[in-house]
């Protein structure tokens, strides 16, 4: 189960090209009515709509078989991009519910310049690096569903450090 932090548009392009395991996204179903990049979204994402429960429960059952399959799932977990004055929003659920309940362990990555890129803000960004940091792997074979909080809790104590004091 891969997760990161959730900055810009380019997180797409870069979670595809730092990843070595073939995956899929779960992501907002608003982004499929974006031109161009929606025809090639909603083919390639699990979508959800965040406002409708039963969207949730189909998205957890099209994700499990997704894993079942062999693949990994990959999900942002706040949910959405923090406004500019956050670092980072709280992490839903879902990513650690699976993970428990496939005993898959959880990848944490950070993204630390993508908003400096190519952020959400028309005609703001620029050229330069995009640094990733990918963590050890957060085992779940031994967790329980109650641990999830837990879980959820750690993954993103991890990322906040790295942004607060990157190593990379």
């Amino acid at each position: 189960m891969f997760v990161a932090n959730h900055t810009s548009m380019t997180d797409i392009m870069l979670m595809l090209f730092v990843s070595k395991n073939p995956f899929v996204f779960v992501g907002k179903k608003e982004l499929a009515k974006i031109p161009l990049f929606g025809f090639f979204y909603k083919r390639t994402c699990i979508l959800v709509d965040r406002d409708n429960p039963k969207s949730r429960r189909a998205v957890f059952e099209s994700a499990q078989q997704k894993l079942q399959q062999g693949l990994s799932v990959c999900i942002f977990p706040e949910g959405g991009v923090p406004e500019e004055s956050k670092v980072l929003d709280e992490f839903k659920d879902g990513a650690f519910r699976l993970a428990i309940e496939h005993r898959i362990p959880i990848a944490p990555m950070t993204f630390h310049d993508n908003k400096k890129r190519f952020s959400y803000t028309f005609f703001s960004g620029g050229p330069g690096k995009m640094r990733v940091k990918i963590h050890s792997l957060i085992p779940t074979k031994i967790l329980e569903m109650e641990d999830r909080r837990m879980l959820k809790l750690q993954t993103r104590e991890v990322i906040l450090e790295e942004l607060k004091n990157p190593t990379v």
